[in-house]
């Protein structure tokens, strides 16, 4: 008997309730990828208010890389609590937030002097990045890619891509951003070789330092190695060099988005680790927090510095129960064991989506690195038109079987898989084997017509 044991069907009558309570008293702007109304979890194992038991794939977008409650966690929360929930750190110091700062600056890559400043959200975090580097260089100018997410305060929204999804009907947007393109290998002009393809981005991204903006008004170059919501898409090591060279000529400060590809997901601790890439500043969030709502901009000491008194922070950021709760998730994630698994865990998934590719028409594309997976899904491989619709039913179907995950993607034609890192192997092949079935069931609905 597997994992997964479904007693109703998804939604329940239970859950049916609570989302309709949900409808009632809650913003419709605020999106639901499922209908799953969740009781309680541990690990990989998600349960609902009906009592059914499903694998979660979905990791509260990205950010359980230790696992739904993890003990150590909740013990580590559990101990805080009882000593100080709140003091706030504008007004009085507090062990967790020193500590949770100096292992941030051991670990993040880097053998120069560094410190942190802790929020509440990866939106924050790369606010934070940005404002420290237009103040520590005096200029505005700020250069980010196409396919980006960054987050939804009106700065990071700016930022952001994907207008329809995140941008519609909120502007106007802050100026001074620069939009440029970034390397979509599996969309690149048929006419094009991979590295044709990359010197031509590497040529729009020089070019735009004449046509659009001088590098001397360049604050910084913010970028995903791996783009997150774009589809999983790694970075040519080509184009992040460049890059950083570009930085290093100008002045200018590059900062790396970890958000969603830090803290293990890449078989790493950082996905810029892959690339022997060393950014001036990393923003961090989701996974580091495990679940708890806290953000980390760490960097090159004098950037970090060159704010007034006052000019950053907030009445929440480095909370002490949430610093405890990454200290403890901190000290699971870097364990040499814990990185070897999510490299494991993304080998077997690959196979997976590998194997759908073959017998599926629909898969157009399988990449990511690490455990931060996906397959992008069309309705033609050589016109690589998207196939949004399909990809929604495959999900569906595999929700309603016990499986929780979401799309991703420019198109919403990507099946992201980002599964808690401690999942077993027997939990992780019968997910897979849930959406495998889901896939061949949607291509068996569609090749039949």
């Amino acid at each position: 008997m597997g994992v997964i044991q479904l007693k109703t069907e998804i939604p329940g009558p239970k859950s049916r309730a609570m989302l309709e309570r949900r409808s009632a008293a809650v913003a419709a702007g605020l999106a639901k990828s499922t209908d799953v109304a969740v009781a309680r979890a541990e690990g990989a194992r998600v349960h609902d208010v009906d009592g059914n038991t499903l694998l979660d794939f979905a990791g509260g977008i990205g950010m359980l890389a230790v696992g739904h409650s993890p003990p150590s966690v909740v013990s580590a929360m559990g101990a805080q609590a009882k000593d100080l929930i709140h003091v706030c750190a504008l007004v009085a110091t507090y062990e967790p937030y020193v500590r949770l700062c100096e292992v941030l600056n051991e670990i993040t890559p880097g053998a120069f002097p560094k410190k942190t400043l802790l929020a509440n959200s990866g939106s924050e975090a790369v606010e934070n990045a940005v404002k420290l580097a237009r103040v520590k260089t005096g200029r505005q100018g700020i250069i980010c890619f196409e396919g980006a997410y960054h987050g939804r305060t009106l700065l990071t929204l700016s930022l952001t891509s994907k207008y329809g999804l995140f941008k519609k009907g909120f502007g106007p947007f802050a100026p001074e951003i620069y939009r440029l393109p970034a390397p979509d290998v599996y969309r690149r002009p048929a006419e094009m070789t991979e590295e044709q393809y990359v010197d031509w981005c590497i040529g729009q991204l020089d070019k735009a330092l004449i046509a659009q903006i001088d590098p001397s008004a360049v604050a910084a170059i913010l970028i995903e190695p791996v783009q997150g919501e774009a589809g999983f898409i790694p970075m040519p090591a080509r184009f992040l060099k460049r890059i950083r060279e570009i930085c290093d000529t100008h002045g200018i400060v590059m900062i790396a988005d970890e958000v969603q590809s830090g803290f293990g997901r890449t078989g790493k601790l950082f996905a810029i680790e892959h690339y022997d890439i060393v950014p001036d500043l990393i923003t961090m969030a989701k996974s580091l927090g495990a679940g708890m709502p806290i953000s980390a901009v760490t960097g090159r000491a004098d950037i970090m510095d060159a704010s007034h008194l006052g000019g950053v922070g907030g009445t929440y950021g480095g909370a002490p129960v949430a610093c405890a709760a990454a200290l403890a998730a901190i000290e699971i994630i870097r364990a040499p064991a814990f990185l070897e698994r999510a490299a494991n865990v993304g080998e077997i998934m690959r196979s997976a989506m590998l194997s759908w590719k073959e017998r599926s028409q629909f898969v157009g594309d399988v990449r990511g690195l690490g455990a931060m997976m996906l397959c992008e899904l069309v309705l033609n491989h050589r016109t690589k038109e998207p196939a949004a619709q399909q990809t929604l039913e495959i999900i569906r179907h595999a929700v309603a079987n016990g499986l929780l995950l979401i799309r991703a993607g420019l198109y919403s034609n990507c099946i992201r898989l980002l599964p808690p890192l401690v999942i077993n192997d027997d939990e992780l092949r019968e997910g897979l084997d849930v959406l495998g079935r889901a896939v061949d069931h949607v291509t068996a609905k569609y090749t039949s017509k």
